[in-house]
């Protein structure tokens, strides 16, 4: 008898990845949510292998019925801004979302749950002390953004859920590089050291995985993962200076990059507006990113490691899969 999956966020980037690597096991049918106004090209090399379900994690009503007979959820679905603006948009997703897909994952009685979740409501470490899944978040005492306080919040519903009885484990993904990337995410620092809009870089670091090796930790996780227990799903510890340099090394352009204190920052920003030269430098270039990259977002993975039996690869393949990818598609 085959076994019912349902992703939440399959038309996103993990969670396209996610479905597609599901579908490799004959004995899972997997059904992936969507919005009736969903685009779905991250999709097109699994669609013929998947049950698309109409539904959005913001309109519990929409969740009804959808989670029927289904035996694993991976809730996937979430959106990273990092703007300068409110975007209501935040909570309805990473909150709202969360609490209406766990409510119809209870009810369903769907057997257990794979959140996913993001390093940025673990916290900020440093270069010496990378955090791991017992540390404090503290996010807000380096920079107060809304993007990381919704999913700290996301995490306390779901620990709530699980001292009601569900079955849930926490995934926390790092800043994820691969082929599939369609919206640049982590890629987009890719795209624009390749077109030379990377003049400087900040002070800080980054813990980098590939999507592979998370969409398997996702199902190690769903299969092996203790009940309420958080996992990091991440990789090397890299500084801007060495992730530029590699970039440029991969992709063959080389540009002469200072690095830049947030302060000095904060006068070229002005500057750069001003003068009217934005579209010459990259569109990471907003104070509320160049304020995190400024920071150390070096993480511990090796309890996901030991319990999941996540695998490891130097950083540097993902970049050059990433990039490949970017140029076979005519992307970049």
């Amino acid at each position: 008898m085959r076994k019912k999956i349902l992703v939440t966020g399959g038309t996103g980037f993990i969670g396209s990845r996610l479905a597609a690597k599901l579908t490799e096991e004959s004995c899972n049918e997997v059904h992936v949510l969507v919005r009736a106004s969903s685009e779905l090209t991250s999709l097109e090399d699994c669609i013929d292998r998947i049950v698309l379900v109409r539904g959005d994690v913001t309109d519990a009503g929409s969740l009804e019925g959808r989670f029927d007979g289904i035996e694993e959820v991976y809730h996937c679905a979430g959106i990273t801004y990092m703007g300068s603006r409110p975007n209501p948009m935040l909570p309805k997703i990473n909150i709202d979302g969360t609490r209406n897909v766990l409510a119809a994952s209870r009810k369903a009685g769907v057997r257990r749950v794979v959140h996913v979740s993001s390093v940025s409501a673990v916290g900020i470490g440093s270069e010496t002390h990378p955090l791991n899944e017992q540390s404090e978040w503290n996010f807000e005492r380096f920079i107060d953004l809304e993007y990381p306080k919704t999913k700290h919040i996301a995490e306390q519903i779901v620990a709530e859920e699980i001292r009601n009885g569900l079955d849930c484990v926490i995934a926390v993904p790092a800043f994820v590089f691969g082929a599939g990337d369609i919206n640049f995410n982590a890629g987009r620092i890719i795209k624009d050291v390749y077109n030379r809009k990377m003049p400087f870089f900040p002070l800080g670091g980054v813990c980098v995985v590939d999507v592979g090796i998370v969409a398997e930790a996702l199902i190690a996780a769903m299969k092996q993962g203790r009940t309420g227990e958080r996992y990091i799903i991440g990789g090397d510890n890299v500084s801007y200076r060495e992730l530029t340099k590699t970039i440029m090394k991969v992709t063959g352009v080389h540009q002469f990059a200072l690095p830049l204190p947030l302060w000095a920052a904060k006068v070229i920003h002005s500057f750069i507006g001003v003068m009217g030269m934005r579209k010459k430098v990259s569109k990471l270039f907003n104070m509320n990113l160049y304020t995190v990259a400024s920071q150390f977002l070096y993480f511990d993975s090796s309890k996901a490691k030991r319990e999941l039996g996540m695998r490891s690869e130097p950083y540097e393949a993902s970049i050059r899969r990433t990039f490949e990818w970017y140029r076979d598609h005519n992307m970049l």
